[in-house]
């Protein structure tokens, strides 16, 4: 009897939410944000194995996930609002870091050093084999790699010009994962310019070496440069993208390439932004929008993941004035995803 009274009380609760939400943004809005999550909560209600605060717990965190996507979104359509672009203008370079899974229907951007390896072992493990097997199970430099990424190959890219284009992008679930730009270039820096292997010591260790540490009668073997200790300082790093010769030449490399440029949030539409620094919870929100959740485990978290808190220390050797210049580069990654502006290291 006290069970039937606390399911009433749950029912009248969500009943509630219901009305005002419907009120509040209509009914479009009901459908395609707090719909998707009814079958969730309805399961969750009637499963009679669960305790009244497990189905609280349930309940209101779909409805909780459901407003901070929707947070997201809007932030999006705030500082996206009167951009005078559109698809058009896009250029098929421009969409090198979309995959495209025909299967499930899903275009995923991918953004270097914000998950994207155990993204694309997930995607791999969805259209390997059934039954799917875990994605941890695939060697690492499968997919450690993008040049390298064999199994990518088998994904269609978008095609700028394919009359299924606007279908795709319309229909597909899109979704993409960011994080802070100033930690992601913490990230990168600990990942390509000390890990460095041939390609990255060539092209990017050697030229800062050589620019900012004056290095002369460096060896072309990365091998070799690891054992004389060669690699840049993290300043030295930040030097190379303030310098205005860098992108003279060629944009950024992806793995500092500001976020918004790899996957253009205002020209795409995207049905879930996820974040780093919840990556977990995230990652399971989206595969039970996807309908995927009891198909596949999204891979766990690297421990050495770099944290938010240890910023202000490895920014302590890059000068003031350097800082704010880093962030005026940075700063629409900041706005469009909603990081805070790091004032502690760009105010006196």
């Amino acid at each position: 009897m006290r069970s039937n009274k606390g399911l009433m009380i749950i029912i009248f609760m969500l009943g509630c939410t219901f009305f005002i939400t419907l009120t509040t943004h209509g009914w479009d809005f009901y459908q395609q944000n707090i719909g998707r999550n009814h079958s969730f909560i309805y399961k969750s209600c009637c499963n009679s194995s669960l305790s009244l605060n497990e189905i609280f717990i349930s309940a209101f965190a779909a409805l909780r996930s459901t407003k901070k996507q929707d947070l997201r979104k809007d932030l999006l359509r705030k500082y996206c609002a009167g951009v005078n672009q559109s698809l058009d203008d896009l250029k098929d370079t421009d969409l090198k870091n979309f995959i495209v899974d025909d299967k499930h229907g899903i275009i995923y951007c991918y953004i270097p050093k914000v998950a994207c390896t155990n993204w694309k072992r997930t995607l791999i493990a969805l259209n390997y084999s059934e039954p799917y097997p875990d994605p941890t199970s695939f060697e690492h430099n499968w997919v450690h790699d993008s040049e390298r990424f064999q199994y990518l190959n088998d994904f269609p890219k978008i095609d700028l010009y394919s009359s299924l284009l606007q279908a795709k992008l319309k229909h597909y679930t899109k979704f993409l994962f960011v994080r802070d730009p100033f930690v992601r270039l913490i990230s990168a820096y600990r990942d390509k310019m000390l890990n460095y292997n041939q390609y990255f010591y060539e092209g990017y260790v050697r030229l800062i070496l050589l620019l900012y540490k004056k290095q002369t009668k460096m060896t072309y073997n990365h091998k070799v440069a690891k054992k004389e200790g060669l690699q840049p300082s993290f300043y030295e790093f930040i030097q190379y993208i303030l310098d205005p010769r860098t992108e003279k030449k060629e944009p950024f490399e992806p793995h500092w390439r500001q976020m918004y440029r790899l996957c253009h949030p205002c020209l795409i539409e995207y049905d879930f932004v996820g974040h780093q620094e919840s990556l977990q919870e995230d990652a399971q929100e989206l595969l039970k929008m996807l309908k995927l959740e009891d198909d596949i485990k999204f891979p766990p978290s690297y421990e050495n993941m770099t944290s938010g808190n240890s910023v202000m220390d490895w920014y302590q050797s890059v000068p003031l004035e350097d800082r704010r210049k880093l962030y005026r580069i940075y700063e629409e990654d900041f706005l469009l995803f909603g990081y805070r502006r790091p004032t502690e290291l760009l105010d006196d």
